[in-house]
Formats: structure tokens, sequence, C-alpha cells
């Protein structure tokens, strides 16, 4: 009990002092900046056909390209916590300053739903402590960022038992990450609270105030929202958000043979990557409502999926410059 009213005493002392407000959309359209982020999973060669960059290589072309910042996947071939010690964090970090660029984010990958079905196995518990560690590694590198997921739902397990989870788990690892004074974005990904009405009672219920929103278009899109309940959703989010990522997709029809009808049936469409601007997304609602409402944190790109022209680094450069291209109109 002391600690747990230690760390929130901790909490609370950091929020206080602004540590986990400095992002906080004003609400003023004039406050709005267009800084733009490279997401380093657009290098890490995750994707069928993807060119994979080391971590450095990747720093060399986000600077190259003319990006303002980065964020790092916090994963092997990247920046693991089994690869990186205190000498290497030391050596990032200084190859990130040197450079001129800003460390956005680290990209923590969670999934708190994990194991549900194995009650003697402590998964939350074992994933606050990943994302405590993924906060300290933040603090050592210099950023005061770590995107997370919520969790994948499970079948035959009651949906409230798993949303709890979720929340238990957001918690723990809050407090965690608190203690290095970062703030954890969740990002609207994973089943769990994906829609934005869940979302904003998910951080509500959590109500911690370094566990935000790292808010993107691509799932309200994949939804079905229209552009006007899009507009509204990042209104509603709006006390929340800290972050975005932006990509630009295209559904691909798919039919399966019924030789017994002798005909197609149709079946879930599928989903590649194009440059943004290109694809199914209504970017130009989105970014024009996050200036409606004074977003302040940065604008990150990925190349996160099977992407138009293939994977190779000459693509890989083009797709990322026409996002650097198209983001001038919203400046």
């Amino acid at each position: 009990m002391r600690k747990f009213c230690f760390v929130t005493i901790i909490v609370l002392l950091l929020f206080s002092r602004g540590a986990f407000s400095k992002m906080t959309p004003t609400g003023d359209p004039k406050d709005f900046k267009v800084k733009t982020c490279l997401h380093s999973v657009s290098y890490a060669g995750f994707w069928r056909g993807q060119a994979r960059l080391s971590v450095d290589e990747f720093l060399d072309k986000a600077k190259e390209l003319g990006f303002d910042g980065v964020m790092l996947v916090s994963k092997r071939p990247h920046v693991s916590l089994l690869d990186y010690d205190a000498a290497a964090r030391k050596a990032l970090r200084q190859k990130i300053k040197n450079l001129g660029l800003e460390l956005v984010c680290l990209a923590g990958y969670t999934d708190f739903t994990a194991g549900i079905d194995k009650a003697g196995i402590p998964n939350v518990e074992i994933q606050a402590c990943y994302v405590g560690e993924l906060a300290r590694l933040a603090r050592d590198l210099g950023t005061d960022m770590v995107r997370i997921f919520t969790g994948y739902e499970r079948p035959g397990i009651p949906f409230d038992k798993q949303y709890a989870q979720v929340v238990e788990g957001l918690k723990l690892a809050g407090r965690k990450a608190a203690e290095y004074g970062v703030t954890l974005a969740v990002q609207n990904h994973h089943d769990i609270a994906i829609h934005h009405d869940m979302m904003y009672w998910l951080l509500s219920e959590v109500n911690l105030p370094n566990v935000k929103a790292a808010f993107d278009a691509w799932s309200p899109t994949l939804e079905g929202l229209s552009s006007e309940e899009i507009r509204a959703a990042v209104w509603k989010m709006k006390p929340f958000i800290v972050h975005t990522t932006a990509a630009d997709y295209v559904r691909l029809p798919r039919y399966h043979y019924d030789s017994s009808l002798t005909n197609y049936m149709q079946q879930e469409t599928l989903i590649r990557a194009v440059p943004i601007g290109e694809g199914i997304i209504d970017y130009e609602t989105f970014f024009d409502t996050l200036r409606e409402i004074g977003y302040q944190g940065y604008v990150t790109y990925e190349m996160c999926e099977v992407l138009d022209g293939g994977g190779d680094i000459e693509n890989l450069d083009r797709t990322a410059k026409k996002f650097l291209e198209y983001m001038k109109k919203f400046q």
C-alpha cells in the first residue's frame, strides 16, 4: 500500500509540473504545427519484400530524407531491450543528437490480454514490467513517450474480463512509466477499445495523467466512419491525443470460386499500402481537425504493409518523400 501511495504521489507531482501535459491539444488552431517523424518500422524488413536498415542506417536515412524526428521500433532488429546496455544507449542518444533529429517516441509492443486463459501466469505484471523497462530505455535515449497497444480479443473469454485486464495492465504500466517521467501513448490498433468511444471510456477509466492516446485515422476508416464522423472522433479524443501515425491504404477485393454454384463468392477485402493521399483515408479532414483542436505533437509516417511499387530502398524513399511533400499543405 505504501508503495502504491508513493508512486501515485510521484505521478501527481509530475503532472502538476507539466511533465505529462506539454503536448495536450490547446484548442487553438494557431498552435498547430506540422512536425514530421519517420517510424523505423518502415525500414525494418518486417513485410514481404521490404528492405532492412540497421538503426544507424535508418537514422542517417531519416536525416537525408528531411524528417524532423524519428520513432524507433523497440524490438529486434532495431532497439531491443536485449541488445542495448548503458553504453549502447549512450551511443545511440549521441548519434541522434549529432544528426539534429528528435527522438519522438519508442514503439512498444504490448498485448495485455495475452495468456488470459492461463490464470497462473502473471502476464499483465510481466507486460507492465516490460513497459517500465521501455520507459527507462526511453529516458536514457532522450524521449518521454512510449507507444503501446491494448489487447486482442480472445475467443471463449467474457469480454469484460478481457477489458478489465487491459485496464489493470494500463494502470500498472502507467505507474511504472511515471517513475521515469514517461507518457504512454495508447494506439487505437488492437481489438480492445479500438473505437474512439470505447477508447475514450478506457482512458478515462484508467485515469492516469501519463496514459494518453496515439490516435490514428486508419482504424476509424476501416470501421466505416464518414469524414464528419472522423472529425467528431478527433474532437472527442482531444483531451488524450499526444501522438498520431499516418499511412494510407487501398482495399483489394477478394473472391473465392464455388464450383457447386459456378460462381465467385465475395470475401473480406485485402489491405495494401500506398503513398499518402492515394488511398482510402481522408487525411484532409483528419489533419484539418488536428489543426482545429490545436494539436502540437508530431505526425509520424510509417510504411507498415506490403507497399505499392515494392519494398526496395528506392521505392521506400520515394514514398517517404511523398509524405513530406503531402504534409506541406498543412503548414
